[in-house]
């Protein structure tokens, strides 16, 4: 594979690298069942490779109807573009009543959480290594890198940007959902009827 030059598609690792001086906070999902809009968000973050280089991704998803609420790009890791996703989905969207995610330092931050406490968001938080309490986030990584990313190898970060922003008004206005009885996201979230299909 290595003389080929084939490489396996898979999550890079140390995306979600804690801070030991940061405070942890239970998951709170639990035996929990999520059937409205803004009950409960998530977030996480990935890796984007490109034809030359590479960045990381941010998605603020509402749980239930798994709409895409905002995302954001960066070509580091830092804190910054996670609370830029997170402001921009409470200006556009108001609150939800949890808030989950995995235990990286860019969500443990006083910088993340402080905008969470602020607004009287209770605060979830991924067991360590437990990628499925987040599941619905990880399918949607799996989608937009096979539908999107993988097919148009993006060589720029403005290319990638206005491409992503392309997959995700049709991830979220056009995409069917096998478990909404082929609604989209949107239609979900703004529990709005089934589109007739065309003749």
């Amino acid at each position: 594979m290595r003389k080929m030059g084939i490489e396996a598609l898979y999550v890079k690792p140390r995306l979600s690298i804690t801070n030991i001086g940061h405070r942890k906070y239970p998951y709170l999902l639990r035996g929990l069942v999520i059937d409205r809009p803004n009950h409960v968000w998530a977030s996480d973050i990935c890796y984007v490779p490109m034809v030359k280089g590479f960045c990381y991704l941010v998605v603020i998803m509402d749980w239930a109807s798994r709409k895409v609420l905002s995302w954001r790009l960066s070509n580091t890791l830092d804190t910054d573009f996670c609370v830029d996703a997170l402001r921009e989905a409470i200006d556009q969207y108001g609150y939800p009543e949890i808030f989950n995610t995995d235990q990286g330092c860019q969500f443990t931050s006083e910088a993340f959480t402080d905008v969470l406490r602020d607004n009287n968001i209770a605060i979830s938080m991924d067991g360590k290594g437990r990628w499925q309490d987040n599941v619905f986030i990880e399918r949607l990584w799996k989608s937009v890198k096979y539908e999107d990313i993988y097919l148009k190898a993006y060589a720029s970060v403005s290319e990638l940007r206005a491409g992503l922003s392309t997959y995700f008004k049709f991830y979220n206005e056009q995409r069917w959902h096998h478990n909404f009885d082929r609604k989209t996201p949107d239609m979900v979230y703004f529990n709005l009827p089934h589109r007739q299909a065309a003749a």
